[in-house]
């Protein structure tokens, strides 16, 4: 059936495209000049249509269902300060290669630059930002216009989704009629078949191919990692992620521990059992740490994935001297200490499982001991445990890190876990160890805002059946509460933590705190927001537990698990808010550094700079 307008036919082959390329899922904000996407996209009985209100939040949405996919969520919005509020989201993908694509519709070209209403300049309104731009010309019922932007649909997505992953954009003029009403005369009847109704599966396949290194440079690194003491460090995972099997096999294959991210893929998982996941690290490593005598130091670094989130971790590997591989399949860099030696051009799992066929020679058995011994320490500290640590712990005040542990210890198998920048995902890699437990960790460590964290932890949670658990702070909560909207309009169950000390507790950690009063004023800036009104405008089970009083750390950590365990054995989305105090929280884990850098290294490690 011929449609009713041009622009009706446009959109409708825009969206066909997608849905051929394997798209199943769309993020809609209601606008006027987008109606012809919008009426395509709602038309189309192969798509899920998500409704967001919020542009804003209907990209960090969009962001958080990629990055727990790997696929792209088509954004489409209206014209004007709608595509910006795509921009916070779009600076993350780009940083975090994330696909995404942005569908923005836009005013004729005649308009630009004349003064008409809700008219901006959209062209590159996104700058470098973007893998693949294009301002696609004004719709028109030929043939080959509909062949041109069926295959710019089609390179759009291989670039959101290639090898390196990030967001891309297509500028969308239309004039109007905007509905699919009918206009007589604006499409001929007779279109060719192949350019109305596109192919059988998307106008332009795509092989896909993965970054490999020829057969001597494999060996030659290989070579290079036949050492006694070597380390695997995994940052956070470029969806779709990183493979523990191929990264488990090169560990076994090298004798090297595996230093893992909380966001990459590898510190959780069965396969912990056989593979030296060591992930307490940030407790006792710094670059003080480097050539202590009590401590043997790496003689080579593979680096996987993206920079770890623990500085001390940074610092230290730069500290080391030691020869860095860097492993990136784009080819970019990413190591701000600028300390590595070498930049592997390869997609990793590959790389890791080529390595493992060729590499025959494993470490010393006592450099990994060393890191099970340190690993092990830690989390005797961390847990209280005076007789396993080998020394003695303060009866400390309960802190924002036993928060971390005490949900991660009652999640879910399987398990989503998304966290926010700030204190949460310092303190989940601090104080939630390896564990068996089947669990997604995830962040926006791209650009490590704590801008859109709720949206894209229910974008993330509409893309699985797994329990869906967000750990926040209270200021991240409050700059996307509008995000909790999600829940009910895209049908999103999730438990949400929020860790509330009222204001920008991660301050606490700086110089900055020292100076009064801008300190409080400028930083910290508390707010005093009660967020149970929050929950009950979203329909939200809502309980609090107030642990800002100098009790004892156990009873606080079973409050809190038991409260978080029966918001998971509940129907629905619960709201729990712990009540902390910012600066006891950060006083008490530089005691408990101390006490871990005493049980690993014999004494307290001193340096400049943290």
């Amino acid at each position: 059936m011929t449609a009713p307008n041009r622009n009706t036919l446009w959109a409708t082959a825009i969206v066909d495209e997608l849905v051929a390329a394997g798209v199943t899922a769309v993020v809609v904000s209601p606008g006027s000049r987008s109606t012809p996407l919008t009426m395509a996209a709602a038309r189309n009985d192969d798509l899920h249509v998500f409704s967001a209100l919020d542009e804003r939040s209907g990209a960090f949405f969009a962001l958080g269902r990629a990055r727990r996919t790997g696929r792209v969520t088509p954004l489409i919005c209206t014209s004007g300060t709608a595509a910006a509020n795509y921009h916070p989201a779009i600076m993350e993908a780009d940083n975090a290669r994330v696909p995404m694509l942005a569908l923005t519709a836009d005013r004729p070209p005649e308009l630009r630059d004349s003064g008409a209403n809700q008219t901006a300049d959209q062209e590159k309104l996104y700058g470098d930002g973007v893998r693949f731009y294009k301002d696609l010309p004004e719709p028109r019922a030929n043939d080959r216009a509909l062949r041109s932007v069926r295959t710019t649909v089609a390179r759009a997505l291989v670039a959101a989704e290639g090898v390196d992953p990030g967001p891309v954009h297509l500028n969308v003029p239309f004039k109007k009629p905007l509905e699919p009403t009918p206009v007589e005369g604006d499409v001929p009847p007779d279109l060719d078949p192949l350019a109305e109704h596109g192919r059988d599966g998307a106008y332009v396949g795509t092989v896909r191919g993965t970054t490999e290194p020829a057969e001597g440079d494999i060996r030659a690194l290989a070579g290079a990692l036949s050492t006694d003491r070597g380390l695997i460090v995994a940052g956070p995972a470029d969806p779709p992620g990183l493979d523990p099997e191929a990264v488990s096999a090169l560990a076994h294959a090298t004798g090297y521990p595996i230093l893992a991210d909380p966001l990459s893929n590898l510190r959780y998982g069965g396969h912990v059992r056989v593979a030296p996941v060591i992930g307490a690290y940030d407790a006792y490593l710094s670059a003080a740490a480097a050539s202590h005598p009590s401590w043997a130091d790496p003689e080579v670094v593979l680096r996987l994935g993206a920079s770890p989130t623990s500085k001390r971790l940074r610092k230290y590997l730069a500290a080391t001297g030691a020869e860095q591989y860097v492993v990136d399949p784009g080819g970019r860099w990413r190591e701000a200490e600028f300390a590595a030696t070498d930049l592997v051009v390869a997609e990793p799992n590959s790389l890791c499982r080529r390595l493992a066929g060729v590499i025959n020679r494993s470490g010393d058995p006592s450099w990994r001991e060393q890191w099970v011994e340190a690993d092990r320490v830690a989390r005797a500290v961390h847990s209280g445990d005076s007789e396993e640590a080998g020394v003695d712990i303060p009866a400390d005040r309960f802190h924002e890190g036993d928060v971390l542990r005490a949900v991660f210890d009652e999640l879910a198998d399987p398990s989503t876990l998304f966290v926010s920048n700030s204190m949460p995902v310092r303190d989940l890699d601090r104080f939630a160890p390896p564990s068996t437990t089947n669990v997604t960790a995830l962040g926006n460590r791209g650009v490590s805002g704590i801008d859109g964290i709720v949206s894209s932890a229910l974008g993330a949670g509409s893309a699985t059946t797994d329990d869906l658990t967000l750990v926040l702070g209270d200021l991240a909560l409050y700059h996307d509460s509008n995000g909790l909207l999600a829940i009910d309009r895209c049908g999103v169950d999730a438990t949400v933590v929020v860790i509330n000390n009222d204001g920008g507790g991660i301050f606490h950690k700086l110089p900055i705190e020292s100076f009064e009063p801008e300190f409080t004023a400028q930083f910290k800036t508390p707010h005093g927001i009660e967020f149970e009104p929050l929950a009950d405008l979203h329909g939200l089970a809502y309980e609090r537990v107030d642990r800002r009083s100098s009790e004892a750390r156990d009873p606080a950590v079973a409050e809190v698990a038991t409260a978080f365990r029966e918001t998971q054995e509940a129907d629905g989305s619960h709201l729990l808010e712990i009540r902390t105090d910012a600066r006891t929280s950060h006083r008490a884990r530089e005691r408990l550094r101390d006490v871990v850098e005493e049980g690993v290294h014999g004494s307290v490690l001193t340096e400049t700079e943290r």
